[in-house]
């Protein structure tokens, strides 16, 4: 066994299991023994192997991110950031969905890198990866140095698009039910993994895509298994006209009514409820039924924030009873900035300074995902709980001065003060630099593939067009 001690840490973010928050500790020690937390006060006097000065940084549990897509959101840089369409109620997820894809298994091998980087090095330890299944992926993931929960997504339908301004749909029960065994057969196998950090969730796709016996199938087999089950839904304004014509109700409203709302249920976004300004359905009761069913909500507030739309608002949903997390559903995968941005939008949509706070955004990023993917010893700093931690740097100038140091680290330095990470006691980020990955060697790859994915994109687009045309340059060239 190895124990390591962070000594006289200036800040530490503890949890205080009493009143079940996080709180502030000041000059005490934090020491870990292989993949467990064994103290976190003053004067430990067990023997140290490796002991740290603590006297000026910040020691805070590794942030719990419940919704991402890191096998191709990367390559969308200088494409995703401003693309979207006014016949679509500006979303350019259809669009984009059926123009750009991952092309070979070596794109999104470098697509996944290059967000385990900028996760890493923005404080994130636990990560719910949603995305297409290739042999490489566990074991990529367990390199990377975090802990993964392994979300191999499945549907009975694909969008289709034949216009501008209507959403189509190609449907096929059989494949969806091919995928759904699939993705099963993978979970099963992931906790006889030798990394010991990989774990499943089971993800039938978008809830406009999924038909009736796969959402109710899937959910069951989600509940058999123990594991987490997530789902995206109210992502978006077609949808919800899509699920009304078809039901007669709202995607909540007919999640509630197949059953596959509960604690074990992560909606992801969740943002378009039937009171949203851009919805405004007759029923008032979205939030409710949330709140009611335990479930739990992903926030990305970035890429729809690049939209213009926001959801309204966290702090409401958090009154009524939500649990709600954070996720990275974008490029950069900048958690810390995540949770910057859900703060101010927040106070945005509610027109009130006083509707969210630090502590509420952190509690999400950390013991609401944890609660999410079903976890209680993770995203906290305690006794017992998983060594999944973050060194913050107290003397980087984006931090000084550091009166309240959470303040400082989300509202000012970001990840740019994330010094060390570590997950399952080991340390993954030393002195800013991630140990598990080559980074620059990941983007340049990553580049290719960019290229690779751009060529491809006139044989997928169902009017022919070209990257360029249907995603211009901000500026011309001449």
């Amino acid at each position: 066994m190895t124990t390591t001690l962070i000594q006289n840490a200036a800040w530490v973010v503890a949890w205080d299991a009493a009143a079940q928050e996080h709180v502030y500790r000041k000059d005490v020690d934090v020491a870990f023994t292989d993949d467990r937390i064994v103290h976190v006060g003053p004067g430990f006097t067990g023997t140290a192997d490796r002991s740290v000065d603590g006297r000026s940084v910040m020691v805070m549990p590794g942030l719990v991110n419940i919704h991402a897509h890191p096998q191709h959101e990367p390559s969308y840089r200088g494409i995703r950031e401003e693309h979207g369409l006014r016949n679509q109620y500006m979303t350019g997820l259809y669009e984009r969905s059926q123009a750009y894809g991952a092309t070979d298994d070596a794109f999104r091998e470098a697509s996944f890198e290059v967000a385990a980087g900028e996760l890493l090095l923005s404080g994130v330890t636990t990560l719910c990866d949603i995305g297409a299944i290739w042999p490489g992926w566990p074991d990529l993931f367990a390199r990377t140095g975090l802990r993964g929960f392994i979300a191999p997504g499945f549907a009975t339908a694909r969008w289709k698009l034949e216009n501008d301004h209507t959403l189509g749909f190609d449907w096929d029960e059989a494949r969806g039910r091919q995928g759904m065994a699939a993705a099963l057969e993978l979970i099963d196998g992931l906790a006889r993994h030798p990394s010991g950090r990989l774990s499943g969730v089971v993800s039938p796709m978008q809830i406009e895509n999924c038909s009736e016996g796969l959402l109710r199938d899937s959910y069951a087999a989600a509940l058999e298994r123990g594991v987490p089950f997530t789902l995206h839904c109210s992502q978006g304004v077609l949808e919800i006209h899509e699920i009304i014509k078809r039901h007669g109700v709202t995607p909540i409203q007919w999640a509630e009514s197949l059953g596959i709302l509960g604690p074990t249920t992560v909606l992801g976004h969740a943002i378009f409820l039937d009171q949203h300004s851009w919805i405004r359905w007759w029923t008032k009761t979205d939030l409710a039924i949330l709140a009611a069913s335990g479930c739990s909500v992903a926030h990305c507030p970035t890429p729809f924030a690049r939209y213009g739309h926001i959801m309204e608002n966290f702090g409401d949903y958090v009154r009524a009873g939500v649990n709600m997390g954070i996720g990275t559903d974008t490029t950069p995968h900048n958690m810390l900035e995540e949770i910057r941005k859900a703060m101010t939008f927040a106070r945005i949509a509610g027109r009130d300074l006083e509707t969210v706070s630090t502590a509420m955004l952190f509690h999400a990023a950390t013991v609401g995902g944890a609660k999410a993917l079903l976890r209680d010893d993770l995203g906290r700093l305690a006794p017992g709980m998983k060594a999944d931690l973050v060194v913050v740097d107290l003397d980087d100038p984006w931090m000084m001065p550091a009166r309240d140091p959470l303040r400082s680290l989300i509202f000012h330095a970001a990840d740019r003060a994330v010094k060390d990470v570590y997950v399952d006691g080991v340390q993954v980020v030393r002195d800013r630099e991630v140990l598990t990955i080559d980074r620059l060697d990941a983007a340049r790859r990553l580049t290719e593939g960019q290229a690779r994915m751009m060529a491809k994109v006139p044989e997928r687009d169902y009017r022919g067009r070209t990257a360029d045309e249907i995603t211009p340059l901000s500026l011309p060239i001449r």
